[in-house]
């Protein structure tokens, strides 16, 4: 049911920003078939990659895998734009497995802003969106810095790094949302005024060279994959054109000049005050915090395949233009590189993702709901699953359904609202595969297994992405039950005597390939196995044991899950808990038993306490 605001209302949502959150959430309720508009201060860079044009990497792989098996578009347009595919992790277990994708920028851009411009319910507006309208600690709408004002029933906030920003290079700086875009000043200063927390964070870039100024013969090529894994599970194949990336290194002149200027850094002179994020440190934090080291990788990344532009990956900094010079001259191979932009870092304003409920809405404003940097992370991967699960989200909540709410043991995207809602964000959040205790059953190949019918009855999976789910499970459980119960052919795999295995205990040798096998898996099935299907069979039969284990594991996960804490308890009243952990559970205000104990600071002891006080007021009911 629709919230009744006893007025007309021109758009059921509004989502305010139009980067990788704001992308996915509006499509999401587009295709819920909500009347969805997103506002963005400039059409021409909706999804811009204002960062490296690279989609997906360690654990973000995931992410987009993800997003992709839930109906979300990332992955289908990094596919179709990518200009260099490869499969990271592959020398370990397959558990870990990510893909990763250099892209064209400017065609991402367009080819987002096309797949946006194809849904029927959405329209795209650009507009400053100066303040949200609240009445009632109820959200109503959006004002709009024309003096327009726009009635809605959700507003999903995906301002980025565009809140109160400031971008600085050496000892200049200015206000700005990405370099030389205009920041969004008006509604940060009224979210800072809504009484949420806050938090003032930092981010940065590296400089971009021009190609043609760049003497390639000195670098080490890197190539992409011979044949490219993609990122959606609608992807047959990728017959892109592709590129090389180029290996480079800093030097011990690049360490001088740096150190020689760090007094100029603002970094290390106290002019920025924002949280940066520490797993991708600016070439000068290197040269301080690893001073033994005597050089660092860099990869010289192409913008597109129509442009010159060359990111440097691994080069990120805030130094003076003069010194960011010096610096990618002393790389022998760039001394005569010209620098198209320089870089910078820029702060901006986050919120508090503690201020939030698991399906990502502001806990005091209902109707609010907030994606991407704003809530602490970084990253286009963690940007664009928040997205999908705020837009999912609110237009369930203008269904009158509850949230849907993906827990650590179904999925990367679970694990990354967990952990916001529960620990907060004191620097850029980033996801790693490290952050998963079920990593084995959170694989790349099994996301659509995992995810997709979980969001089949919301409306945004295609009737395409579900015949093909369909198919690809009635195949998973053809192919098992004869690898089960067929034996392995004398003549076949060259096996010894009188050993004929079937066909599933021979995969679990560590020698056995199940590509030995295609053939005979072809002509039982009568056609080809669905993309990525082979991977799944033999991971889950080589794997077997480890992965009952793990089901165990989530098993006892669930019932802390299930242990539901009440809204409104009061922490402070339960007898064994001290002061310190009542502050703590009543700032975070957990929904689980299993929820209170992540919550760093709140011990074993204290949710045992907890969970026999629930005991108690259940028996008292």
């Amino acid at each position: 049911m629709m919230p009744n605001l006893g007025r007309a209302v021109k758009y059921d949502v509004i989502v305010v920003g139009a980067g990788h959150a704001g992308c996915e959430a509006a499509r999401a309720c587009a295709r819920m078939g909500l009347r969805t508009s997103m506002i963005t201060m400039n059409l021409d860079l909706i999804a811009q990659m204002s960062c490296n044009p690279a989609i997906g990497g360690i654990a973000k792989g995931h992410l987009v895998r993800e997003v992709d098996a839930m109906g979300g578009v990332m992955g289908e347009v990094a596919d179709a734009v990518g200009i260099q595919f490869r499969l990271l992790n592959t020398s370990r277990g397959p558990a870990v497995w990510s893909p990763r994708a250099q892209c064209d920028k400017k065609q991402y851009r367009a080819r987002m802003r096309e797949v946006l411009e194809r849904e029927e319910n959405l329209r795209i507006l650009q507009a400053e969106v100066s303040g949200l309208w609240i009445e009632q600690d109820s959200i109503h709408g959006v004002h709009l810095r024309d003096g327009r004002s726009i009635s809605t029933y959700c507003v999903i906030v995906t301002t980025g790094t565009f809140l109160n920003g400031i971008a600085h290079v050496g000892e200049e700086q200015y206000s700005c949302g990405r370099n030389g875009e205009a920041p969004s000043q008006l509604l940060g200063e009224q979210l800072r005024s809504l009484g949420l927390r806050w938090a003032r964070l930092k981010t940065g870039t590296p400089p971009r060279l021009d190609g043609r100024t760049i003497q390639w013969d000195r670098f080490e090529a890197q190539e992409g994959d011979s044949e490219p894994t993609p990122f959606s599970f609608l992807t047959r194949r990728i017959d892109r054109r592709q590129v090389p990336c180029y290996v480079a290194h800093t030097t011990e002149e690049t360490h001088r000049i740096l150190r020689e200027a760090i007094h100029r850094s603002p970094l290390y002179s106290g002019q920025i005050q924002g949280v940066g994020p520490r797993y991708c440190p600016s070439i000068e934090d290197k040269i301080v915090k690893f001073p033994d080291k005597t050089r660092h990788q860099m990869f010289l990344e192409p913008e597109g395949l129509d442009t010159y532009e060359v990111y440097v990956n691994g080069m990120s900094t805030s130094m003076p233009i003069d010194v960011q010079s010096a610096m990618v001259a002393s790389v022998p191979g760039l001394q005569d590189a010209e620098m198209i932009r320089p870089g910078y870092a820029i702060e901006y304003d986050a919120i508090d993702p503690r201020e939030l409920s698991h399906a990502l809405m502001v806990r005091r404003i209902p109707g609010l709901f907030l994606a991407g940097q704003i809530n602490g992370t970084s990253g286009y991967e963690e940007a664009a699953c928040q997205g999908l699960m705020a837009g999912l989200n609110a237009g369930r909540r203008l269904g009158g359904m509850d949230p849907l709410l993906i827990s650590r043991s179904e999925g990367y995207t679970g694990i990354l609202v967990d952990d916001l809602v529960t620990k907060g964000a004191e620097e850029p959040y980033r996801m790693f595969t490290s952050r998963a205790e079920f990593r084995l059953h959170l694989r790349i190949d099994n996301a659509d297994e995992r995810l997709t019918h979980m969001v089949r009855r919301c409306g945004i999976v295609s009737s395409e992405r579900w015949a093909l789910y369909e198919r690809k499970q009635a195949q998973k459980s053809r192919i098992l039950s004869f690898l089960c119960e067929r034996r392995v052919k004398t003549t076949e795999l060259a096996l010894a005597g009188d050993d004929r295995p079937t066909y599933s205990v021979w995969l679990r040798r560590p020698e056995a390939d199940i590509r030995q096998i295609l053939g005979v898996i072809r002509e039982f099935l009568g056609e080809e196995p669905a993309p990525g299907l082979m991977t799944t069979i033999e991971t889950e039969l080589k794997y077997a044991g480890y992965i009952q284990q793990q089901h165990r594991q989530m098993a006892r996960l669930r019932e802390s899950e299930d242990r539901q804490i009440p809204e409104g308890m009061n922490f402070g009243e339960i007898p064994g808990i001290s002061r310190e952990v009542s502050e703590k559970l009543s700032r975070v205000r957990p929904a689980t038993l299993g929820q209170a104990g992540r919550i760093p600071g709140v011990t074993p002891a204290a949710v045992a306490v907890l969970a026999v006080y629930l005991d108690l007021e259940k028996r008292a009911l």
